[in-house]
């Protein structure tokens, strides 16, 4: 019973809501252009996938500095960050596992091979050069392979148009926050062109719970610094070829505070630990269109090279005497060739075709043994890829997208995967019926295959196959009053087998992946928003999510059961505009950092956030902004151990040529 209040609540907000919209005047109001759903830009009302859409100015006016932050409100998705700015950062979506979302940059796959489990860590992106974030939910492997079991994040940066324009910006506040972004973009004829240099620091944020510390012990601040560059440049060399090129590397510096798991409970570190990451995303691609532009190609390539490096200078028990590890040093790098050709076939059909050719490469460099020695180890391994897809329009009301794909990987051989989703529009009330069904798979990682690291006891099994899902989900969007009014409901469904997880032997006290887990996930996401004004605008979000390990009966950690949010956009006066955002987390089953290996479950109490934002045009050049989050300066911890920022105030400037 108590898991309906809430989405009677939206319904509630929905009938408040009407009578104010009904009230305004008409006008046109563009359907919003999705790309992720089919890889072809589409209009959202012809789409059954549930897709949230992030824009630049969303970021620019909530003075939303970083990814994670602009993800938290996303209906479905759980954002997990170690502390302040910097700390490791894990998205779930639709319950699924952190390592389940597929992430793109540019087209770009951004995963490292490096990380153990697969999971992409958001921690390190800044959002100063987005120009638009889509959050793609349910599974999607039929089109784009491995990973996408709960969903794809993809991020497209700004491009360059019009005449040259420079952007500058500079904020400071709390926690030693000294943020600071340019910015070039323009375009000449055919040529465009963007480049964007962001910086990002934050030097006092307090993460560790003091009840953690051993008696006398300081307790030290996490400090972050991020430095990140990106270019986006395009050509058309004909009327019928275009090039395009994007970079983006991140040079990110963090202190953080460490434990010392010789201890019972594990104590934090008296010195602070450093990790230092260098990542860099590359993509080149030629566009050639033919047959009067019904045949659009585009071949393509992208090289990541993400780089880590970790000191832990506290003395540690493991090593010979109790001296000092050796700094850890980690390499991946993904090398990726792909095509991919749109060929309208008939009037409201579009045929996509792909092909993809992966290679992955891990290396590591240690010194983790008991006896000093070094660990280093370099794997590798490569994947195929074929997939068609084919987008119909029916009489301007049924639209239905279909794709299969075909993945050959090295490791463990062939894997199928598909999709359908149709969605009708109804005649007279513009309802939108929409549904999906397809499946998904998590190839087994390079780590979990290939690295046997007798410092931890860790052994690695060839034999792995991938983890499979099938999902779908179901529900509807109703617009009302010209769009002014928009609220709808979306059912969720998933059953994940073969889930690799770590099995221990205390014979030999080592541990080693199988593929012996089970899940399931379900729940529904609720939605409700209206223009009530031509000042004031209102968008109400509601996720339920349950969870279960199938194997053990139990809830999944780390998946609160109730996430809701409340976004309200006020402009009382010309070039003011105002914003706010309430965010409300329900309870949730976690793990205690001090004691996780013998205390492996408790309860996370709920939280409520408040973020309010200001931004003021003084003139067309000049902007001035503030915003507080926190506001009511709620402590929390997410995950359990480590703090979450209290109250924060920030202000600044950014101007434009």
């Amino acid at each position: 019973m108590g898991t309906k209040l809430p989405a009677v609540g939206a319904l509630a907000l929905t009938c408040m809501l009407a009578q104010a919209a009904a009230a305004q005047d008409k006008e046109i109001t563009l359907p919003q252009i999705v790309v992720s759903p089919t890889t072809i830009p589409t209009s959202a009302d012809q789409v059954a996938s549930s897709v949230t859409v992030i824009t630049g100015r969303d970021l620019e006016r909530d003075h939303i500095s970083t990814v994670p932050d602009a993800l938290r409100t996303v209906p479905g998705l759980n954002v997990v960050q170690t502390g302040g700015p910097g700390g490791q950062t894990a998205v779930f979506m639709r319950g699924t596992n952190s390592n389940h979302v597929k992430v793109l940059i540019d087209g770009v796959d951004v995963s490292d091979p490096v990380t153990p489990n697969g999971a992409f860590d958001f921690a390190h992106l800044l959002t100063g050069d987005v120009e638009r974030i889509e959050v793609l939910r349910g599974p999607q492997s039929g089109l784009y392979g491995s990973d996408a079991i709960g969903g794809v994040i993809s991020i497209t940066t700004k491009k360059g148009e019009g005449p040259p324009k420079v952007t500058a910006s500079l904020e400071g506040g709390s926690f030693g926050t000294f943020n600071q972004t340019a910015g070039l973009s323009g375009s000449q004829g055919g040529f465009n062109y963007a480049f964007n240099v962001l910086h990002f620091r934050s030097t006092t944020n307090w993460v560790t719970p003091p009840q953690l510390l051993a008696p006398g012990e300081k307790r030290n601040p996490d400090s972050y610094d991020n430095r990140t560059y990106s270019a986006r440049l395009g050509a058309d060399v004909t009327d019928n070829l275009a090039l395009n090129v994007v970079g983006r590397y991140t040079d990110a510096h963090k202190l953080f505070t460490g434990d010392n798991f010789v201890a019972f409970p594990a104590i934090p570190e008296a010195m602070r630990d450093t990790q230092v990451n260098h990542n860099s995303f590359v993509r080149g691609e030629a566009v050639w269109t033919l047959f009067d532009g019904k045949f659009r190609n585009v071949l393509g390539t992208s090289y990541t090279n993400q780089w880590n490096w970790n000191m832990d200078p506290n003395p540690d028990s493991f090593t010979p005497f109790g001296s000092v590890a050796a700094p850890t040093k980690n390499i991946g790098e993904k090398t990726k060739y792909d095509w991919r050709g749109e060929l309208k076939v008939l009037p409201g059909e579009t045929l996509v075709l792909g092909l993809e050719k992966e290679n992955q490469k891990l290396r590591t460099d240690s010194t983790l043994t008991a006896i000093g020695t070094p660990f280093l180890t370099t794997e590798h391994k490569a994947d195929k890829a074929g997939w068609v897809e084919l987008q119909s329009e029916f009489y301007e009301r049924v639209f239905v997208v279909s794709n299969v794909r075909y993945d050959d990987d090295e490791s463990f051989g062939p894997h199928r995967t598909w999709r359908v989703a149709p969605a009708f529009i109804v005649p007279v009330t513009d309802t939108k019926l929409k549904a999906s069904y397809g499946t998904g798979f998590k190839a087994p990682t390079l780590t979990e295959l290939f690295v046997n690291n007798p410092a931890i006891g860790q052994v690695a099994n060839p034999a792995l196959k991938p983890e499979i899902s099938r999902g779908y989900d179901y529900g509807f969007e109703q617009p009302l009053f010209d769009n002014k009014l928009r609220f709808g409901v979306t059912y969720y469904r998933n059953r994940i087998t073969d889930l690799i997880t770590t099995q221990f032997n205390p014979s030999t006290f080592t541990f080693s992946y199988m593929n012996i887990g089970q899940a399931e996930t379900h729940g529904y996401e609720a939605f409700a928003s209206a223009r009530l004004s031509a000042e004031v605008s209102v968008r109400a979000d509601y996720t339920y999510t349950a969870t279960r390990d199938l194997s053990t009966d139990l809830g999944l950690l780390r998946r609160p059961a109730h996430k809701s949010s409340l976004t309200t956009i006020w402009t009382p006066l010309e070039g003011l505009t105002l914003s706010g955002t309430v965010l409300h987390v329900s309870s949730w089953v976690d793990v205690n950092r001090d004691t996780a290996v013998f205390i492996p479950r408790l309860d996370a109490k709920p939280y409520t956030t408040v973020n309010l934002a200001a931004n003021y045009n003084v003139n067309e050049r000049v902007t001035m902004f503030a915003h507080a989050d926190n506001l009511f300066n709620y402590q929390y911890q997410n995950p359990f151990g480590f703090e979450r920022p209290g109250l924060g105030v920030f202000a600044g400037v950014r101007v434009t040529n």
